[in-house]
């Protein structure tokens, strides 16, 4: 019998985890209150958003399905790359431009993903990840006609957002526009994880080799999520583009990917909201130790991870779910 069939006799624990919580509304709130709090540093806020959909994109493989993955900045480039060189040659609109960056990132999964499930072992599909974001990297800087190489992409020119809304030099309309698509997104992975679908992922992280009794086909599953969260990081990497109106080679690198890694680590995979506030607890210590001290905040960085992953089991989520009464509820 199928895991849909078994979950039709009885939703209600699905349906009481789907369920917001008052912490959760609180969580969301804060976003709307640091744009007036904040005006000056609108710009860094948009890149924590931006940065945020990007690990919720990795925690849905990572921490829900298992996959292990160093190269997960290639759907993200991807999707720079699309969204940038459509304005770049007349099309700049940003709705149209993050369709496109999740069509190609989505694409690229398909092809990333098949490569990927035909290792069974994590250090196998380490490996396959690692390599196609290494290939890309490379092919990027070589195709500089295209790309523009090391020098980047030039020469985007955005439209109004809907007609309506100019990107404008202090980050106003780029940080509310990359708010809303990082709660959408969200709302997409949240309904997700708390479907049967998700309910199979976490099944086939504690054990791939059982979920075949229950009618689960494991590697479409996996494919299908791979699908997913390739397609939600070639957003990220669209609204990147989009926001900053330039794109470098740096969205294809191995720094970026092991970055992700640690945002997700540091905040607890498997938990959403782990991945939200994994990237907003790393940028800004990333942008307040380097203000400190430029010459070795990296050191102090270190420490903070450390500290983290030493005394805080299941990172940063996982200790607030331990400590905190309001949050215990807030699995996702």
């Amino acid at each position: 019998m199928k895991i849909e069939h078994l979950l039709l006799v009885d939703q209600q624990p699905l349906r009481l985890a789907a369920r917001w919580h008052r912490a959760e509304y609180g969580f969301w709130c804060a976003p709307l209150v640091a744009y007036f709090l904040f005006p000056e540093n609108l710009v860094l806020l948009s890149q924590i958003l931006i940065t945020a959909l990007f690990a919720l994109s990795l925690d849905l493989i990572l921490g829900y399905a298992g996959i292990v993955s160093l190269g997960h900045a290639a759907f993200f480039g991807v999707g720079a790359y699309a969204a940038g060189l459509m304005a770049v040659h007349g099309h700049g609109d940003p709705v149209m431009g993050l369709l496109a960056a999740a069509l190609a990132a989505a694409v690229l999964g398909v092809a990333a993903g098949l490569l990927l499930l035909r290792g069974s072992a994590n250090l196998t599909r380490l490996l396959v990840t690692l390599g196609v974001g290494l290939m890309l990297y490379e092919a990027a800087n070589k195709m500089s006609w295209l790309t523009g190489g090391a020098d980047g992409l030039q020469g985007m020119a955005m439209t109004p957002l809907l007609g309506l809304f100019e990107f404008d030099i202090f980050g106003r309309t780029a940080y509310l526009y990359s708010l809303a698509v990082l709660f959408l997104g969200f709302c997409l992975l949240r309904r997700l994880v708390h479907s049967p679908f998700g309910l199979s992922l976490r099944g086939i992280h504690q054990n791939p080799h059982r979920m075949p009794a229950l009618g689960v086909s494991v590697k479409a599953r996996l494919l299908a999520a791979y699908v997913v969260a390739a397609a939600i990081a070639g957003v990220a990497g669209a609204l990147l583009a989009q926001t900053t109106q330039f794109v470098t080679i740096d969205v294809l690198s191995f720094q970026r990917s092991a970055e992700l890694m640690l945002i997700v680590i540091l905040g607890g995979a498997g938990r959403l909201y782990g991945a939200l506030l994994g990237s907003v607890v790393y940028m800004a210590a990333h942008h307040l130790l380097s203000g400190i001290d430029p010459q070795f905040w990296q050191f102090w960085l270190g420490a903070l991870l450390l500290a983290v992953v030493l005394f805080g089991r299941g990172g940063i989520m996982g200790a607030l779910q331990r400590f905190t009464p309001s949050v215990q509820g807030a699995r996702p």
